[in-house]
């Protein structure tokens, strides 16, 4: 039972990196620079530049899937980083620990509102 519901939330995830494959609803920011507000965002700007900007440019569509677009709750983008998928790779907690987690989400959030 418990194997079923793990394998139903990696289909929802799956199918909804897909579906966000296929979407880009912003466009880049053009001569504009972001600036952290507070430290935790700076750090999760940090922690984001060295594990996710390679796909991820700018929270835009690249190898992966654009994050500043996707619908997705915060528990499945968390269960993205932690268990990969596809292209994905997948991040332990000695990788990038639960605060810092926290910290590249704060950025991301900061970022969309940017």
């Amino acid at each position: 039972m418990k194997a079923n519901k793990i394998s139903i939330v990696i289909l929802v995830a799956a199918a909804i990196v897909l579906y966000s494959c296929a979407l880009r609803k912003s466009e880049p920011i053009v001569g504009k620079t972001f600036t952290a507000k507070n430290m935790q965002v700076q750090h999760g700007q940090e922690l984001y530049m060295k594990h996710c900007q390679k796909c991820h440019p700018g929270g835009e569509g690249g190898l992966g899937p654009a994050l500043n677009s996707t619908p997705a709750p915060g528990f499945l983008k968390k269960l993205q980083v932690r268990a990969g998928l596809g292209t994905m790779p997948s991040f332990n907690h000695q990788e990038i620990a639960k605060e810092d987690l926290k910290d590249i989400g704060k950025y991301l959030k900061a970022l969309k509102h940017f």
